[in-house]
Order: C-alpha cells, then structure tokens, then sequence
C-alpha cells in the first residue's frame, strides 16, 4: 500500500494521559494494572473529563464517547490545527458501551419504553464514541466502527490507512475505545479469561487482565514520525467463537501479507510488537506463528503487561510500536519470566536503543480474527 503518515497521537491510558506520559510509563518498565473487585485491571485513574469536553456536551456522553472524544482531542492538538472538514474517523472497539446497555435496559423494564431515557439508548450503540468525535471536530468524511474484539482498533487502522492511501480523505482519526465495567469484568472473570495477574508469553500465565482507555492516530499524508505502510487480515478457522484456535498457517499467511504489502522482505522486519496478552492458547498461538515465519526471530515486545487486554481497544499496543520508531528504541516486556519449552525466543526483557525501520504489530481475536500491520520508520 501507499505510506501514510502518522502525524499525531492521543493517548488517555491506564497510569498516563497524553502521549509524553504514555511514553514515560513505558519506559521505566512499570505495570498500570492493580487490585480491581476480585481480581485486577488496568484502570483510569486521573481522567477529569471536562478538562477535554464543554459541559453541556459532557453530559451527553457516557464514559466510552469521553475517552475516544478526549483522545482525538489530544491529538488534533498535537497535530497543531484542525482536520480537514473532509477528514474521516475509524474507531474500534471490543464490546462497546456495556454499561449503558445495561443502564438503559434497568431503565426499560423498570418504567417502560415511553419513559426509558433516550440518551441512553443513544450512547448504547457501539459506534456512538466516533460519532462523537466527527460532531465534536466537523468531519464529514467516513465514520465506521470496528468490533473485532482484540483486533478493534488495528482493524479500524487498517481501514483509514487505506481510504487516506487510495485518496478517498486527506485525513482521518483512527484509534480504539475500551471501558472496564463491572458486568463486563465479572462475566470474563466467571468463564475463567481472566487471570490475576498478566504475564504474556510466561510459561505460568492464567489468563488476560483488561484494561480500558482511548486513543487516537491521525493518519495523512506527508511526513510523520512512523509510517503505516502495511496490513495483512485473515481468519483462525479452526477457533471457536469466544477462544482462540491452532491456526499457525493462518496467522503466518496474514503477517506474510502485511510485509508483501509494505513491499519488504521478512529478513527487513527489525522488531515484533505481539499481540500476547498472557492467554494460554493465544500465546501459544503466536510465538508458534513467528517462529514458523521467522528463520531468526527478531526482538519482540509483548506490552500488555502495562496496561491489560482490550484497553482502548488495542489502540494502546499500535501507539507503543509508533513510539518505538520515533524514538528508536524498544520498550521491556513486563511480566515475562521463563517461557515454554518450545518457544525459541524470549520478549525483550529491557528497553534497548537500535535502528528500527520495520516493526511488525500482530493482533490475534478470540474467535479467529487476525490482523497484522507494518509500521515503517
């Protein structure tokens, strides 16, 4: 595909907010997650809304539309001045606004349908965080919601790179929304997804921890500090719906794509930012993928250990392989300590300076979805 720049990044995370913050968290190599009702997550902590979004506005929106909002925001700001009217937005998510939802169905069964709030049955729909935004900055370009659970917010990249690539917008705000919910998290919790604490790729890992946040990409073209010059999309088959599956050839056919895409060689790929969040299977999953594509597997960076799965829709994950190409440097996988017997590779264990011109972002979904992408320096 065509380069398209990324020129500007809003990051509203677990332990930082803006993306100088967000990059400081993760170079000292210190977790976000912590105790959370019986188990842990990784949670906003300092977020004040109103410092982002006018009060009367504030009050149409439920916590999920005050992240995606507040994290485009922050990078119309970095970018400097406003999108062009023309300029499109992408969101991804993984399971949406769940505790509107509810709050609106209490409401619906308690007092009826005619007085059931209508706001809320508004903000309950999975597309209203990037609704928001296109109301919030004038855009009048495309604006579509991803929910490919995991894969979200890479799958909503993908999308906007390739409509900034063909032409259709000069510009667009693509990133992910996630919020940790009571519900949500006790149902995880309830199937056993959940583990107490993440240590992706460690041979003792239980289960995911999740997370929430938003952030935001603005993707155009001309210079930016890392570039999105690829993606390969393909499908597990032999996954179940709500699991991950055995399809080593799979994933490896949809990290081959993203580097034909980008018009590179395998041997080009300087560093690999995982898409492991500390699950059984989809751990064993990918390390068996890379080491099936890659003869010399290069550094790869597992970054779930700091903020959990799901957080901002797996938004978090891409901004942290964008940093890594504008500072050139690789962040410490947190929470890995030995791993299986058959991993021929260990995730990077420290931060590290090196020529990054190639990273490789892999996003495996329960159920099947895969997307990978090549950011380029």
């Amino acid at each position: 595909m065509t380069r398209v720049a990324i020129t500007a990044i809003g990051v509203v995370a677990p332990g930082a907010i803006g993306i100088e913050r967000f990059a400081a968290l993760l170079d000292s190599g210190k977790s976000a997650i912590a105790p959370h009702l019986t188990g842990s997550a990784a949670l906003i902590r300092d977020f004040v809304p109103k410092e982002f979004i006018a009060p009367m506005k504030l009050r149409r929106m439920n916590m999920l539309s005050r992240l995606g909002v507040a994290a485009a925001r922050l990078a119309v700001t970095e970018r400097g001045s406003a999108l062009p009217e023309s300029a499109g937005v992408a969101m991804g998510t993984a399971f949406g606004p769940v505790q509107t939802s509810v709050d609106y169905m209490q409401e619906y069964v308690e007092k009826g349908a005619a007085l059931a709030p209508p706001q809320l049955f508004a903000e309950s729909v999975a597309n209203a965080p990037g609704s928001h935004v296109g109301i919030e900055f004038g855009l009048r370009g495309f604006n579509v919601t991803l929910t490919q659970r995991e894969s979200s917010a890479l799958a909503a990249m993908m999308y906007a790179a390739s409509q900034v690539a063909k032409g259709t917008v000069p510009a667009a705000i693509a990133g992910g929304v996630e919020e940790v919910s009571e519900i949500l998290f006790s149902v995880l919790d309830r199937i056993g997804a959940l583990g107490r604490c993440s240590r992706p790729f460690d041979r003792q890992r239980q289960g995911m921890v999740i997370g929430e946040g938003g952030a935001a990409l603005i993707l155009e073209n001309g210079n930016g500090f890392a570039y999105v010059s690829g993606f390969g999309i393909g499908r597990d088959r032999t996954a179940p719906m709500s699991d991950w599956g055995e399809g080593v050839d799979d994933v490896v056919a949809a990290m081959r794509a993203a580097i034909e895409d980008a018009e590179i060689d395998v041997s080009d790929i300087d560093a690999i930012y995982a898409s492991a969040n500390s699950s059984v299977r989809a751990d064993r999953l990918e390390y068996r993928a890379i080491q099936s594509l890659f003869g010399d597997v290069p550094p790869v960076v597992a970054t779930k250990g700091y903020f959990g799965e799901y957080a901002a829709g797996g938004a978090l994950q891409i901004v942290a392989a964008a940093l890594a190409i504008r500072e050139q440097k690789l962040h410490a996988s947190v929470g890995f300590s030995e791993g299986e017997e058959a991993m021929r590779f260990a995730p990077t264990r420290e931060r590290s300076s090196r020529p990054l011109r190639h990273v490789l972002v892999n996003s495996l979904s329960a159920g099947g979805g895969i997307v990978s992408a090549v950011l380029s320096a």
